[in-house]
């Protein structure tokens, strides 16, 4: 079981804050993990349509879509930072 939580209007768009997940084998990296949830209903689909903007922390840590995410406890996923 993997912790997801949300942020901004990724959170909005997918219409919760956090949940757990059971994921499949086949999701190993970041990359895989976004592309298995826009599976999951429109909601998902609209809030990752662009999947290459979308922000991953593991474990609370910044990390690339090519990282693997075999251990992880929590992955949040964030709208790209704006702001200075």
């Amino acid at each position: 079981m993997t912790r997801l939580v949300y942020f901004a209007w990724v959170r909005e768009r997918i219409g919760k804050a956090e949940e757990d997940i059971v994921l499949p084998a086949s999701v190993r990296t970041v990359s895989d993990l976004l592309t298995h949830l826009t599976s999951l209903g429109e909601e998902y689909e609209a809030a990752l349509q662009f999947p290459e903007v979308i922000r991953v922390a593991i474990d609370q840590e910044h990390v690339e879509h090519d990282e693997p995410i075999a251990g992880a406890r929590e992955i949040g996923l964030f709208p790209p930072m704006t702001g200075g």
